[in-house]
């Protein structure tokens, strides 16, 4: 039974490709901004709108308003946790703890006497 052969793709064929899905996607990207016009996203409809690029674009916040946002919502935290009980920064309790020298050299020690003990078991198993 014989095959069908597989035509070759050459670069010029892929370029007439790639050139076709961008005139396709022109046309797409044009009838979805003639949508959201008719749709009159946030407030503003219209061509002016749609050239503007403005469609599907959130209003920004000033970083004054982000600001009081922030500090009135570390306020909350801060009723809560003392509402809670919890200890301020800086409290002893949440303190980190520290290794002492005499605990490292016994935890050293340690180690090396169980190293010792695998090395000769291996040792007297081989």
């Amino acid at each position: 039974m014989a095959r069908h052969a597989q035509p070759k793709i050459d670069n010029a064929i892929l370029e007439m490709a790639i050139v076709g899905y961008q005139n396709e996607l022109t046309r797409i990207s044009a009838r979805m901004t003639e949508i959201r016009a008719q749709l009159g996203k946030n407030g503003r409809s219209g061509r002016k709108a749609a050239a503007a690029g403005h469609l599907g674009t959130r209003p920004r916040m000033s970083a004054a308003g982000r600001a009081r946002i922030a500090a009135a919502q570390r306020a909350r935290w801060a009723a809560y946790k003392k509402a809670k009980g919890q200890p301020a920064k800086g409290h002893p309790a949440r303190t980190k703890r520290r290794l002492s020298a005499a605990g490292r050299r016994a935890i050293v020690a340690a180690t090396k006497k169980r190293w010792a003990k695998f090395r000769k078991a291996r040792k007297t198993a081989a």
